[in-house]
């Protein structure tokens, strides 16, 4: 199966409030360099839409939602990893948070605070004060296919743009091998 990739801003359908706002935000000349493609809902998880479209793993992007706290303050942050790794959570992400521990966040309460859906959390348009944290590999790719805030759809832009995101900070050996 093959995707129909289109500018994101030209199919605002396909896309959580959050993000839409996010893209609309964002000087044009960056904007117009996410596309967005819709996909069936029950293929938003990576591994299923790697075998249903047969796209490289490597292409992929998953984006997860990180919580730890220091001195009764919480600090969250999102951590964009590829596909074919994990988010060094215990070590990595626990350090640029700088809590002694952290963990991700329950899924209930990201999609809550997000405003995006399960299986769907992306980088752009994540609350204010939220750090992004984007393992160096993921910027390396010529493009990466990323959740849209939404399950029935997917952006996909270059890996770089990644870390001129709001809040993007690169990090080396972020993301581990599986």
């Amino acid at each position: 199966m093959t995707l129909a990739w289109g500018p994101a801003l030209g199919r605002p359908d396909l896309l959580a409030e959050p993000v839409r706002r996010a893209l609309e935000g964002m000087p044009p000349a960056l904007a117009e360099r996410v596309e967005v493609a819709e996909i069936h809902p029950d293929h938003a998880d990576t591994a299923v839409l790697v075998r249903e479209t047969g796209m490289d793993l490597q292409d992929m992007a998953n984006c997860i939602v990180v919580s730890g706290a220091r001195a009764g303050e919480e600090r969250v942050c999102a951590a964009l990893v590829l596909g074919h790794t994990r988010a060094d959570v215990n070590r990595t992400v626990r350090r640029a948070l700088d809590v002694r521990k952290c963990s991700f966040m329950a899924m209930d309460e990201a999609v809550g605070r997000t405003g995006m859906e399960h299986g769907g959390i992306t980088p752009l348009g994540l609350p204010a004060g939220w750090r992004v944290l984007v393992d160096a590999a993921v910027t390396g790719r010529e493009r990466i296919v990323v959740g849209s805030g939404l399950r029935r759809s997917k952006l996909r832009l270059p890996g770089s743009l990644a870390a001129q995101l709001p809040a993007a900070d690169v990090v080396e050996g972020l993301g581990l091998e599986l």
